[in-house]
């Protein structure tokens, strides 16, 4: 069966493209293709291919969607957007680079998508600019993704304080708390179970993920995203050994999010002691990212998972942390820092160093360390063999002890 009688079935199908499946598809490099199919492989098709297009659409067509130019049949008939894995007849696919150029003769896709240099003439592509954008355009169109609608109102199960300000505009679900003088900004979401504590503010267009926590004093800027679970504002790490205990420090600052961040599912970011903790605009903290109190985090910095970083830090502008990364209190990374996964700072990190270890050195230094280490066995069995010389060597009765005596090694 060629691809243009493919059966167009389907219904719709709701929810998030992953940023985590694209950013794997993107790392894969090649999105392959090719033209015929038996009917045994539709069957085994995943549950999205259960759906319908209420008209066929060609490679023109979506061609005209992201203004890309056809290379091949313009008249193929395309079904979905889909990863390699699951690549069959009637799928476009995306090709970022030709690493993998092999797999295109294995591949079962009728498509891909494709930049404005790529060859491959035998195929049929889509030639754009931005290949990964125009991909995510055709992803959401064809497999019908339905971006969640805000619609404006406030469900009769939430609790907002008689001094608290909604926006009109705004949305706040199931049971969602919102606390004393509190101001929430236009177009903003509050999902349900949201508890938002008292003299917070929310800028224009934030979402607020089921069961996020914003104790007071937590001031928000526009376009921030917030994940389920997020605790932002909780008591900072503070004490003081007084009278042979531990004495908490009341932690009286707040915390500042600005414009365009966005907080991973289970993250947490503590108040400061006195001033406010601060993550800047247009950061991107990972799931399970802890921010002690005080710290004050730049603009445009990249947190992954499980990265910690203790109290009174300041991370600088456009800085990058890879997972599990652990920093030390009070210490400063310079702008354009790349810290390596796992790396353990304890001390201040100069600008636009790559560092990796613990405790974290310059990459290229740790490389040269790990060179050495894979030549410790060999140097260890060299000190045995030294070892056991001298050991003979110290048995010898004096009138012999020339014979022991390891050769001198003459003068170059």
């Amino acid at each position: 069966m060629d691809a243009c009688d493919l059966p167009i079935k389907s219904e719709n199908f709701s929810g998030w493209i992953g940023k985590s499946v694209l950013t794997e598809w993107a790392d894969f490099g090649i999105f392959p293709c090719t033209h015929s199919f038996s009917h045994s492989q539709t069957v085994q098709r995943s549950i999205m291919d259960e759906r319908t297009l209420t008209v066929p659409v060609t490679v023109r067509q979506l061609a005209e969607w992201v203004h890309g130019e056809v290379v091949g049949d313009a008249d193929r008939v395309i079904v979905a957007a889909r990863t390699p894995r699951e690549a069959q007849p009637g799928d476009i696919v995306f090709l970022d680079h030709l690493r993998h150029r092999a797999m295109l003769a294995q591949s079962q896709a009728s498509a891909y998508v494709a930049s404005e240099d790529a060859g491959l003439a035998e195929k049929t592509l889509i030639r754009v600019k931005d290949p990964f954008g125009a991909f995510l355009i055709l992803f959401q169109r064809l497999n019908q993704i339905q971006i969640p609608e805000l619609i404006p109102g406030i469900d009769p199960t939430a609790r907002i304080d008689s001094t608290a300000s909604v926006d009109p505009t705004a949305r706040i679900d199931a049971f969602a708390v919102i606390g004393a003088n509190t101001i929430i900004g236009p177009r903003c979401w509050v999902r349900s179970g949201v508890a938002i504590g008292a003299r917070c503010r929310l800028g224009a267009e934030v979402q607020l993920h089921p069961h996020v926590v914003l104790y007071d004093d937590c001031s928000l800027g526009d376009r921030v995203i917030i994940h389920a679970n997020a605790v932002l504002g909780a008591d900072g790490y503070g004490y003081r050994f007084q009278g042979g205990r531990h004495v908490k420090i009341p932690q009286m600052g707040g915390v500042v999010i600005e414009n365009d961040v966005e907080i991973g599912a289970g993250s947490t970011v503590d108040r400061g002691t006195f001033g406010p903790t601060r993550i800047g605009e247009g950061s991107k903290l990972d799931n399970l990212v802890m921010v002690g109190h005080n710290t004050q985090i730049g603009r445009h910095v990249l947190l992954c998972a499980q990265v910690g970083i203790a109290g009174s830090c300041t991370v600088g502008d456009y800085v990058v942390m890879g997972g599990q990364v652990g920093v030390g209190d009070h210490l400063e990374i310079g702008d354009g820092a790349q810290l390596a996964g796992q790396s353990g700072i304890k001390g201040d990190i100069e600008p636009r160093q790559r560092i990796f270890g613990t405790p974290g050195v310059p990459i290229r230094e740790w490389s040269r360390l790990a060179m050495a280490m894979k030549k410790v066995p060999e140097l260890l069995e060299l000190v045995e063999k030294l070892r056991d010389q001298l050991d003979a060597y110290a048995e010898l009765p004096p009138e012999r002890a020339d014979e022991g005596r390891p050769p001198l090694r003459e003068a170059s």
